[in-house]
């Protein structure tokens, strides 16, 4: 099994010279296709969106950058810091990255919500056809809470949607053995 070296990946804020990639990455079709929006977003709409999100204290977009470059996104919205509760989303924007990419993003952006935004509650959204994330979600930890049926129109129909949950007690069981999974020894964090 091939695993990253922890040094190689880091979260760190969006920045306007990211914009351009992102928006490449967000309207590739394979994106695009598991998102509640799916329309080719502009550039207009883009800069608009991220201007909202430079005053936003409810959401937060980071960049997962792999040896230095952008390779995907790690976002938390709807942060609701009365009831420690949030949501996530995430996706590697480049491909052909090495096996194990996800599962460090998938780490990294765990770890940051619960240590750094202090999140109680991590909520995700999936649609029911894309077991790929289902099933990534499920290796992290989540538990399935709920499914809302023919929630999002998509593709000319409604589609279900699956709500999944991860507390802080059960990422703190998991998150060692996460680490050993995502990075390489020697190099896990402590």
């Amino acid at each position: 099994m091939n695993m990253l070296d922890r040094e190689a990946c880091r979260l760190r804020p969006i920045t306007e010279v990211d914009l351009e990639k992102i928006l490449v990455w967000r309207n590739s079709e394979r994106i695009r296709m598991n998102m509640y929006t799916d329309h080719i977003i502009t550039m207009e709409e883009h800069k608009a969106w991220f201007e909202r999100q430079k005053q936003s204290k409810s959401s937060v977009y980071l960049i997962f950058a792999l040896n230095g470059e952008p390779a995907g996104l790690v976002y938390f919205t709807d942060i609701d810091r009365k009831n420690g509760r949030s949501f996530w989303g995430f996706y590697l924007g480049e491909e052909d990255l090495p096996r194990g990419s996800g599962t460090a993003l998938g780490w990294l952006g765990l770890d940051y919500a619960f240590d750094r935004l202090a999140t109680r509650k991590l909520c995700g959204e999936v649609f029911a056809f894309n077991t790929s994330s289902i099933n990534f979600h499920q290796k992290l930890g989540f538990v399935q809470e709920g499914r809302f049926l023919k929630h999002v129109l998509k593709n000319g129909g409604f589609e279900d949607v699956i709500s999944f949950a991860l507390f802080r007690e059960d990422w703190e069981k998991v998150r060692e053995k996460l680490a050993e999974i995502a990075f390489s020894q020697g190099n896990t964090p402590s």
